[in-house]
């Protein structure tokens, strides 16, 4: 029997309140390293709020958020944010840098040297498939979408951090774009072994890419497992996303 991979990331109890009212309440997992779960659920069913957490953007009401056996609110933010490369919809592409440039960032302000740098710009730029001799020196307005969402997934990696965290990072993209850029990702996230925390509301994304997924109603976690017993589910959400994929007619 293979052993169990070492915990990345812990949910305690953990709950988030704004002005009295619970945002996520009562979570409690884990996350082992190299697994890829998926956050599923309704908009403002806490998935965001959720991932959030992890790289302490918000702090627990109650509760802790534990990343690498050590409470969020233990480490310097900086610190723990350079271990946690983060993916948004609306990418960040700094304007006014080429693409080189945004994806070495995080290496640069980490102190390591310029040759290095370069170096592991090009290895990113080609694992995403954007060949460095052909893209390094464009700017993020001579990217189409999916170009500027690759680019965000290199610049995540750049630093080689143990965790991504990922919040509907293609959402905004056509759905062939898409479906392209989750089985891309899919591929480099096995190859690569990341811990990946991946935040949707497409169900069809959620199978595409889920060692497990974590399904969100109303601030809990009302479903944890593998897509497998996702399907066997008899939760009304599970059964109301199942509903989804389903052939009309």
């Amino acid at each position: 029997m293979s052993q169990e991979k070492p915990i990345a990331v812990e949910f305690r109890d953990v709950t988030l309140s704004k002005n009295h009212r619970p945002l996520v309440s009562n979570l409690n997992f884990t996350i082992r390293q190299g697994e890829a779960l998926i956050l599923l659920g309704r908009s403002g069913s806490g998935k965001t709020t959720t991932m959030k957490l992890i790289n302490h953007l918000f702090t627990p009401t109650q509760g802790e958020v534990l990343f690498e056996g050590k409470p969020t609110i233990e480490w310097d933010e900086i610190r723990l944010r350079r271990k946690i490369g983060y993916v948004i919809q609306e990418i960040g592409l700094f304007p006014h840098f080429n693409v080189e440039k945004n994806v070495g960032l995080v290496p640069s302000l980490e102190g390591w040297k310029p040759k290095q740098i370069k170096t592991r710009v090009h290895q990113l730029l080609n694992t995403v498939s954007l060949p460095p001799e052909q893209f390094a020196g464009r700017y993020p307005h001579e990217l189409s979408g999916g170009q500027r969402q690759r680019v965000g997934v290199a610049r995540a990696l750049a630093a080689d951090p143990p965790v991504l965290l990922m919040d509907e990072p293609f959402g905004a993209l056509d759905p062939i774009t898409r479906l392209e850029l989750q089985q891309e990702f899919k591929r480099l996230q096995q190859e690569l072994g990341k811990t990946v925390v991946f935040v949707t509301h497409d169900i069809q994304e959620a199978f595409v890419l889920a060692s497990r997924i974590g399904l969100m109603y109303g601030g809990k976690m009302v479903f944890l497992g593998t897509p497998d017993e996702f399907l066997q589910s008899s939760h009304p959400e599970a059964v109301a996303f199942m509903e989804c994929i389903k052939p009309v007619g």
